[in-house]
């Protein structure tokens, strides 16, 4: 029998369709010396045959992910900088365009959205539950609370602003397991006319370029069209946008309102349809996923073990979270891949979680430069590669393992 749980949506049954193993906690970087204290669960991922929502199989308490020396920074990547800039304009043209809008983001992290829309005298407020990031916030003239978003927290900024005309969140709300609360918050904030708009990795995108690195502990939902449009549904809320986005290695913003306030967009319908013709979450699928990892895995680890054995060096560029599932699932460790070199000053100096591959500032890349480089943070390809021209110029070459592993 197939391992099964309780869909944390509808209740219905949660098929597991993958076990990755043994996993770490994807943020937590080691200070050397202290290697004996993480902590590890066994991260597998299934699908409700109820409402199709792809979920991990067991939740990590979120005090564990998201705390005061959380190390990602949302405004560390150019890309992602334009990306949130881009957004808040589109709000601001779209959205608030009211006498005295309010907009309300959950997991603001260090403020990149909402620092154009303070700009523009956009009444905001951010909720953050990780310290260091939320400090960074305040520090660029945000108001942020630090807490998590649940239905108290609503109810407090009620209280005190008034209705949302617009509630955000990037690259958060799927790392949520308890969506009923959140729901139940989202509801008592949003004004009667207003949206709720988030954006997160797409499953169809997962699947089909065999990204599996986008699954992690902080990413408990893997969201698709049908079933977010079910669990807005089962939560008082109607799903009436949808738009694809590049960024993240391809994610979805969904935009929901109060029912019957907005005429659902026919983006709804097209890309409904588009995963009910792709049997997105039919067995068959699941299984065929499955098998693309293992072959990655296979084919990643054939080319550096070959690589070191005829005496090559591999640097990793990029200790991303995504980075921590590659190194463990396939076993990637300093004997394959020397260090990684990342700009994150919280990383740097401590070891990779699991593996403890050892993380060092940029500068190490070219010092010298290696034989091939494990581009780990994929989905900043261009950006990187172009701000790293000088690498290829000395010979070097990278290597890429989504949607293929590939030498360029």
């Amino acid at each position: 029998m197939p391992d099964t749980s309780q869909c944390r949506v509808c209740s219905g049954t949660v098929e597991q369709f993958f076990d990755f193993g043994r996993q770490p906690l994807a943020d937590a970087f080691v200070t050397p010396g202290r290697t004996g204290e993480e902590f590890f669960y066994r991260m597998a991922v299934g699908a409700c045959r109820t409402c199709t929502m792809v979920q991990l199989m067991e939740e990590v308490p979120r005090q564990h992910m998201f705390h005061e020396d959380y190390p990602y920074v949302s405004s560390g990547s150019t890309v992602m900088r334009a990306h949130f800039e881009k957004t808040a304009e589109r709000l601001l043209d779209t959205e608030l365009t009211g006498p005295d809008p309010f907009i309300v983001e959950f997991g603001c992290n260090d403020g990149i959205m909402l620092k154009t829309l303070a700009d523009r005298g956009i009444r905001h407020l951010g909720v953050e539950p990780s310290g260091g990031v939320a400090d960074m916030a305040a520090a660029k003239g945000i108001r942020v609370r630090k807490t998590f978003f649940e239905e108290s927290v609503a109810r407090d900024i009620v209280a005190a602003d008034g209705h949302a005309d617009v509630i955000y969140a990037a690259n958060t709300f799927s790392h949520i397991a308890y969506v009923d609360d959140i729901f139940r918050g989202v509801r008592e904030l949003l004004a009667p006319t207003g949206v709720f708009v988030f954006e997160d990795p797409y499953f169809l995108e997962i699947v089909q370029r065999t990204s599996f690195d986008q699954i992690y502990d902080e990413h408990f939902y893997f969201f698709a069209v049908r079933s977010v449009q079910e669990m807005a549904a089962r939560h008082g809320l109607e799903l009436v946008d949808v738009e694809r986005l590049q960024v993240h290695g391809g994610e979805v913003r969904y935009t929901l309102a109060h029912p019957g306030a907005r005429t659902p967009s026919p983006a709804v319908a097209e890309l409904l349809a588009e995963e009910e013709a792709r049997e997105l979450t039919h067995p068959d699928t699941l299984r065929g996923f499955g098998e693309s990892v293992e072959g990655t895995r296979e084919r990643l680890l054939a080319l550096l073990r070959r690589i070191r054995d005829e005496g090559g060096r591999v640097v990793g560029y990029g200790a991303t979270a995504k980075s921590s599932t590659v190194i463990n699932y396939c076993g990637i460790g300093p004997d394959l891949v020397s260090f990684i070199c990342d700009t994150t000053p919280a990383k740097q100096g401590r070891l990779t979680p699991g593996l403890h591959i050892p993380v060092r500032e940029p500068k190490a890349f070219a010092d010298p430069y290696p034989d091939y480089a494990l581009l780990f943070a994929w989905n900043h390809a261009d950006e990187i590669m172009a701000k790293e021209r000088e690498f290829r110029q000395a010979g070097g070459r990278w290597i890429l393992y989504v949607p293929e592993v590939r030498v360029v």
